[in-house]
């Protein structure tokens, strides 16, 4: 009997539509980087937009792939995960 977990991370990836939207997100985070920049130091909006391509990977592989698109949404709940760690742990590194 397989976990809830291990059902809903190697699922089928949704498809075209959420891909884009995460792709766009990706989009976005590296444009305000690009905007902040000058003023601040904000690398936490790249490791945003790291998290949404990898989650955008998974999203856009066709239904066949439901590990390789497991193993790329796993890689993005770790990409963020530390980042919340880094916020906690060390908030000037993420703030500052």
């Amino acid at each position: 009997m397989p976990s809830r977990i291990s059902e809903i991370v190697f699922s089928e990836p949704s498809g075209r539509v959420h891909s884009i939207v995460m792709f766009v997100s990706a989009i976005f985070f590296v444009g305000f980087y690009a905007y902040t920049h000058a003023d601040t130091s904000a690398e936490w909006l790249l490791v945003m937009a790291a998290g949404n391509v990898l989650s955008g990977i998974a999203e856009s592989l066709p239904a066949d792939r439901r590990r390789a698109a497991g193993a790329f949404r796993i890689a993005a709940v770790s990409v963020l995960l530390c980042l919340l760690i880094a916020m906690v742990v060390a908030p000037e590194l993420v703030v500052g």
